[in-house]
């Protein structure tokens, strides 16, 4: 009898467990089913690109031109979207919690990656996305004074600065921004005290050293070009690792001897889990559209480019985000106003 007991016994556990192994297979053979028929017709809507920052900004304005293209390729509108606020964080965040369906999308950006050393975040930049792949990189920053004054180097600048310490006050956006993390690593590096001036905007910033309320500011090329070429800034250098075409004769920080590289980037994310052939989809048809003249010859005015599309993919975007929030770390410290690290 208790042979028998422990022989019917055995044969229940194993019956329960091929039945569980049978149900889980069954389930996830149904949901990879679900998201294979879910890709085959995607898109099959309207697409909706949400923008963390309001309209006619350095990562609206790529985003919407990228947009159209777009739309026009596969065959289905594709929207902008503003959500504004919180330094990006609101729009970010509303994306991460969308459906991973592939038709709400987040235009991402440098604040993504400067953001999570600022302020708590109910998202985590990387993490929460299934990254799609650059729209641009670029502008960067430019290092601008007012033309009134006498400086034409950056040699001649430090100089002064040191020997006069009070002189200089540069604008910036507020202590968690880019302007204010390179007027940092510029006063680090230089071994001088710059003191920094918060506006709402660089744009703002920039007006103000051109109507010589401040000496000068770091600016990103789009809002320095217009004030520089009309003789109310100079430039002094580029906060990036090669010239530019539109000033070939203004030299690089690095160059200089300054590794300072304050560049910005324009990407394209969707929520996490979201179907790998939805990205594949996406990356493709977005690579084909950033390599035409219709979005090329805009994107130079404003001192931006797409990359090559061999090296634009799903993985390399994906790196290079979780690469730059890694960067961010130690130069938000440089402004006093790191947080604890986020918890991974």
């Amino acid at each position: 009898m208790r042979f028998a007991l422990r022989w019917l016994s055995w044969i229940g556990i194993c019956l329960g467990t091929f039945l569980g192994t049978f149900l889980a297979a069954s389930v996830t053979g149904w949901a990879q089913g679900a998201q294979v028929t879910q890709a085959e017709s995607y898109p099959s809507r309207t697409i909706t690109v949400v923008v963390p920052f309001p309209a006619g900004g350095l990562t609206d304005v790529p985003t919407r031109v990228a947009a159209s293209l777009l739309q026009d390729k596969i065959g289905q509108p594709v929207v902008i979207e503003n959500r504004s606020g919180g330094s990006g964080t609101i729009g970010a965040a509303y994306v991460a919690r969308a459906t991973p369906d592939g038709y709400t999308l987040h235009a991402n950006s440098l604040g993504d990656a400067q953001n999570i050393h600022y302020m708590p975040l109910p998202y985590h930049p990387a993490d929460d996305f299934a990254m799609v792949g650059w729209i641009v990189d670029g502008p960067p920053m430019i290092l601008v004074i007012d033309a009134k004054l006498p400086i034409k180097t950056v040699a001649e600048l430090i100089a002064d600065a040191k020997a006069h310490p009070d002189k200089y006050s540069f604008g910036t956006s507020g202590p968690a921004s880019s302007p204010n993390s390179t007027l940092m690593q510029f006063n680090a590096a230089a071994g001088i005290q710059i003191q920094a001036v918060p506006y709402r905007g660089s744009g703002e910033a920039a007006t103000a050293v051109a109507t010589s309320a401040i000496q000068g500011t770091f600016t990103f090329f789009s809002q320095a070009k217009a004030l520089v070429d009309t003789g109310k800034l100079r430039a002094l250098a580029i906060v990036g690792p090669k010239r530019m075409e539109a000033w070939p004769d203004i030299p690089t920080l690095p160059e200089l001897g300054f590794k300072i590289d304050t560049r910005g980037f324009v990407g394209l994310g969707a929520p996490a889990r979201t179907p790998k052939p939805i990205v594949a989809y996406l990356n493709k048809h977005l690579n084909e559209v950033l390599q035409t003249d219709a979005f090329k010859k805009p994107m130079a005015e404003l001192g931006m480019a797409p990359p090559p599309a061999a090296d634009n993919t799903p993985e390399t975007f994906e790196k290079f985000m979780r690469d730059e929030v890694a960067r961010q770390g130690p130069l938000a410290e440089l402004t006093g106003q790191k947080i604890a690290p986020p918890k991974q």
